[in-house]
């Protein structure tokens, strides 16, 4: 996945790998609890501080005038590791699937996939790359 850069605000570039942290499994929610109000909930506080609170809560910590958006997105496993014909590993992360056969994807390898490049995975799945973003 290469270092895509955009502005921040202070004028330094801000790049993919600034994402990159190291996030503890057992912080990693993998089921929802039966009480879902007793989910946790980070609340960013005005001050610039933050607090643990819980999902509960939330009604109380909304204040006329805020907007609150719901995000009904679902999440798919979208990391998959391959192989390309010349044997060199790659990983791939599906960020959009755009039809029944065809995904927006990131890849990181050795060198970039061209157009026409095929990738192996778990010995059974092909894909071929059909171009690169701006190049289509």
């Amino acid at each position: 996945m290469n270092d895509s850069r955009a502005a921040r605000p202070g004028g330094d570039a801000l790049r993919r790998s600034d994402f990159h942290y190291a996030l503890p499994a057992e912080l990693i929610a993998r089921y929802p609890l039966a009480e879902r109000g007793a989910s946790r909930l980070l609340c960013l506080a005005r001050s610039g501080g933050h607090e643990d609170r819980h999902f509960s809560e939330l009604p109380s910590l909304l204040h006329p005038g805020d907007l609150l958006v719901f995000n009904d997105t679902r999440v798919i496993a979208a990391r998959l590791y391959g192989r390309k014909d010349s044997g060199g590993r790659i990983e791939m992360l599906v960020e959009r699937v755009l039809d029944g056969e065809t995904v927006l994807a990131q890849v990181r390898a050795s060198k970039p996939l061209r157009r026409g490049a095929r990738v192996m995975f778990a010995d059974t799945a092909r894909a071929e790359v059909l171009g690169r973003e701006g190049q289509f």
